[in-house]
C-alpha cells in the first residue's frame, strides 16, 4: 500500500487549500483514511478521519473549516481547508487504518499559511 499526499504549499490568512492523498493497492472503501498533522515543535496531531461507512471526525481545530471526503473510485482522499490560520501551518500527513488494524502512513505535504 502507497499513499501519496499531495496539494500543499504557500497560503494567505483566510483562504483556502485542498490536499489530496492517493492510495494505491485494494479495498479502498473499506478501511478508514485520516489526516494528520505536525507542526514546528509540536506533536503530530488528528486533523480529520472518514470511517469505511463515511463517517467524519474533527479535530476541535479544524471544525467548521475542514473538511475530509473521499472519492472510492479515484482511492483518493481530500482535506478541504478553509479560512485558514498561521497556526494550521505544518506537514500534512494522510494515513490509511486498515481493517485488520494494520496502517500506512503517506509522506507529508507542507502547508504554509502566512499572515
Amino acid at each position: 500500500v502507497q499513499l501519496q499526499a499531495c496539494g500543499g504549499g504557500l497560503v494567505q490568512a483566510g483562504g483556502s487549500a485542498r490536499l489530496s492523498c492517493v492510495v494505491s493497492g485494494r479495498d479502498f472503501s473499506i478501511n478508514a483514511m485520516g489526516w494528520y498533522r505536525h507542526a514546528p515543535g509540536k506533536q503530530r496531531e488528528l486533523v480529520a478521519t472518514i470511517t469505511s461507512g463515511g463517517s467524519t471526525n474533527y479535530a476541535d481545530s479544524a471544525k467548521g473549516r475542514f473538511t475530509i471526503s473521499r472519492d472510492i473510485a479515484k482511492n483518493t482522499v481530500y482535506l478541504q481547508m478553509n479560512s485558514l490560520k498561521p497556526e494550521d501551518t505544518a506537514v500534512y500527513y494522510c494515513k490509511q487504518t486498515r481493517y485488520n488494524g494494520m496502517y500506512y502512513w503517506g509522506r507529508g505535504t507542507e502547508v504554509t499559511v502566512s499572515s
